[in-house]
C-alpha cells in the first residue's frame, strides 16, 4: 500500500465536521489540524493510482465545507534510526 497525504482547506468554523467526514473514509489512517495555507493534513493508503483517483474526486471532493484539496504522492519510506 501507497501512503498519501491530502491537505484540505476547508470553510471557517468546519474544520471538525470535515475531519470526522473524513475519519470514515476506508482509506483513511490518520488528521492533523494544520496552520498556513491549509486547515487539515489527512494520511490515507492506497493501493492503486486508480484508487486515488477515485478517492479524492468522488469521496473527498463530495465532503461539503471543503474549499480546495493539495495531494501529496508518496514513494518511498525512510526508516527512523531507531528502526535500523
Amino acid at each position: 500500500m501507497r501512503a498519501v497525504f491530502v491537505m484540505l482547506k476547508v470553510e471557517p468554523g468546519f474544520v471538525h465536521d470535515v475531519a470526522g467526514q473524513v475519519a470514515e473514509l476506508d482509506s483513511y489512517s490518520e488528521a492533523y489540524s494544520i496552520s498556513g495555507q491549509y486547515d487539515l493534513l489527512v494520511k490515507l493508503y492506497i493501493e492503486t493510482l486508480d484508487d486515488l483517483d477515485r478517492l479524492v474526486t468522488e469521496d473527498i471532493h463530495r465532503i461539503r465545507h471543503i474549499r480546495e484539496t493539495f495531494t501529496i504522492l508518496t514513494f518511498g519510506a525512510f526508516p527512523s534510526p531507531a528502526d535500523r
